[in-house]
């Protein structure tokens, strides 16, 4: 079984929007992105370093419920800090968020932006003590009190000034219409490990890390996928970290029959639920 270079991370992702403007406020007022660019119809934001999130507008853009497409995006921010200043941030600015969970691998806090993509803000765990297994996982899943992330703001806490600029993206969770094609496409193929494995999801990993992908058959087997001009996910982007490990996982694409797109800055891609990725070489 192949296996993707354990140096694998993710990249931006890049959504299509009906309200541009609103969701560059959204972002930078809430969550403290930073806007990188913006050319025409389309922007950049982020943390300060690479993009994390790419939108472009469509004037005829809608939401689409019931479809694969994107379930949530996670901003990974480096310390408990960060997720508490930005927790006390939506608390200030009395922004809607549907719900908080220990996982036992990191902390999230889970909202939807603009337009009702899934937005989770996470915080790691040292890797040492994540669960092993789904059972060990579940077991360790429980609620996050609010008070329990305030903790980390101390009794004199720091001006917040916005996102640290070590935040990634990171991981993306997707909804599918079919596991077992699902599997197919980023195990057998695109080589990503399996740590975590549900009747109704399956989550893959690089190089040991508790989950870059999340996939689940949450809206139905055999969903069908959005139209064309639907709000949200275009696409997500993998970074493998060199042209060799690139072209590995190029070939197995080839072998397998799967269309590849070539573009200027990397391959795209869909998997079997037309969800779609964009691969590429940090070096």
């Amino acid at each position: 079984m192949p296996v993707i270079d354990p140096l694998t991370r993710l990249g931006h992702v890049h959504y299509t929007t009906g309200m541009l403007d609103q969701q560059i406020q959204f972002y930078q007022r809430i969550l403290g992105f930073k806007l990188h660019w913006r050319e025409a119809d389309s922007a950049g934001l982020g943390a300060g370093a690479e993009d994390l999130l790419r939108l472009t507008q469509v004037p005829t853009a809608r939401r689409v419920r019931g479809t694969t497409g994107l379930y949530h995006t996670a901003f990974l921010v480096p310390t408990r800090l960060d997720l508490a200043q930005l927790l006390r941030s939506i608390a200030e600015t009395r922004t809607r968020i549907q719900g908080m969970t220990n996982h036992g691998t990191h902390y999230a806090i889970y909202l939807p932006d603009v337009e009702g993509n899934g937005i989770e803000l996470a915080w790691d765990f040292p890797p040492e003590v994540w669960p092993r297994s789904f059972e060990e996982m579940m077991s360790r899943n429980r609620a996050l009190p609010p008070q329990e992330v305030f903790e980390a703001l101390g009794d004199d806490p720091p001006p917040w000034e916005g996102l640290n600029p070590a935040t990634t993206v990171g991981h993306v969770h997707l909804h599918v219409a079919d596991l077992e094609a699902t599997n197919r496409f980023y195990h057998e193929i695109l080589g990503f490990e399996t740590p975590f494995l549900m009747d109704s999801a399956i989550f893959y990993a690089a190089g040991g890390y508790h989950h870059h992908i999340g996939t689940n058959i949450w809206q139905g087997t055999d969903a069908p996928p959005p139209p064309p001009n639907a709000v949200g996910l275009r696409f997500f982007s993998v970074v493998l970290p060199h042209t060799d490990a690139l072209n590995q996982v190029t070939a197995r694409l080839e072998s397998a029959g799967m269309p590849v797109q070539v573009r200027e800055d990397g391959l795209l891609i869909a998997d079997p639920s037309q969800n779609h990725l964009l691969l590429s070489a940090a070096l």
